[in-house]
């Protein structure tokens, strides 16, 4: 029995060896496809986020920054999710305080706005599912989407940014004294 005998018994062996691999590898596709689709199924009763509306593109805001929407996930859980509207994905993209709200843009996925009115409260942290980063890397927001609390996470490109949204989101969901008292 010569090397090239021995070698052309193998490949078949090696083909086989592929063929088991790439078997496997689509069943745990379609396993986390399955998934997904199931995490859909269950969030189905979340409304869809309020639209940003046009008036406000035209709006200078009171702080913004470029960088990268984390995603969305339940409050409290940030292993947790929010498949639906495309909340869930990771994006690049930019977030714009205004007094109307914060108006979340993002690069392929659907825009929206999270009204003051529904905002719940700020703070930073490592990051949510699927990114983490240093410690206060992350800008968390706290929201109302109908009757689920939830976080938006983003990571601000610049730390003097970062530091401004905070600021900025404070006072727009803790009005100072002299904005919330009438004129």
């Amino acid at each position: 029995m010569t090397l090239a005998t021995t070698a052309a018994d193998m490949t078949g062996t090696y083909l086989n060896y592929l063929w088991i691999a790439l078997g496997i590898i689509v069943v745990l596709l379609g396993l986390l496809r399955l998934g997904w689709r199931g995490r859909k199924r269950r969030q189905a009763d979340l409304p869809a986020p309020e639209e940003v509306p046009a008036a406000l593109l035209e709006e200078q805001p009171r702080a913004a920054a470029e960088g990268m929407v984390i995603g969305t996930v339940k409050a409290g859980d940030y292993l947790d999710r929010i498949a639906v509207h495309e909340l869930g994905l990771r994006t690049n993209g930019r977030l714009e305080v205004h007094p109307q709200g914060v108006a979340v843009f993002r690069s392929g996925a659907r825009n929206y706005l999270i009204p003051a009115a529904s905002l719940e409260h700020v703070r930073t942290d490592r990051g949510v599912v699927g990114k983490f980063v240093e410690r206060d890397g992350a800008v968390i927001i706290g929201w109302r989407l109908g009757e689920e609390s939830v976080e938006t996470a983003f990571r601000a490109r610049r730390a003097e940014a970062h530091q401004e949204l905070l600021d900025e989101l404070t006072s727009v969901i803790r009005p100072s004294d002299e904005e919330s008292t009438p004129t």
